[in-house]
């Protein structure tokens, strides 16, 4: 059963940047997370991470809810229209620059 999050990564070198882009995993080398306003989540299922996408986005419309309660404007890679990046969170560059 559904459980939880961990969070995997949050502020990146420009070395890990250019290691997953270079691996397919990130399609930018002007990511949030080099500035720090971005993190990676893991959704928890029986305790254990799992990459299924089905798990990503309760936990993304768990952090929806929150940013909207605190008037904070995220952005969820779920919801990217060119490359959906279920595990990614990140403060919306329209408002933070």
């Amino acid at each position: 059963m559904p459980g939880g999050f961990i969070i995997t990564e949050g502020m990146r070198t420009k070395e890990r940047q250019r290691e997953l882009f270079a691996k397919g995993l990130s399609k930018t080398m002007n990511s949030r997370h080099l500035v720090g306003l971005a993190v990676d989540f893991a959704p928890l299922f029986d305790g254990q991470v799992t990459w299924k996408w089905p798990a990503f986005k309760p936990v993304a419309d768990a952090f929806k809810a929150a940013a909207k309660e605190l008037d904070i404007a995220i952005e969820w890679g779920g919801d990217w229209r060119r490359f959906k990046d279920g595990p990614h969170i990140e403060l919306s560059r329209a408002v933070y620059k």
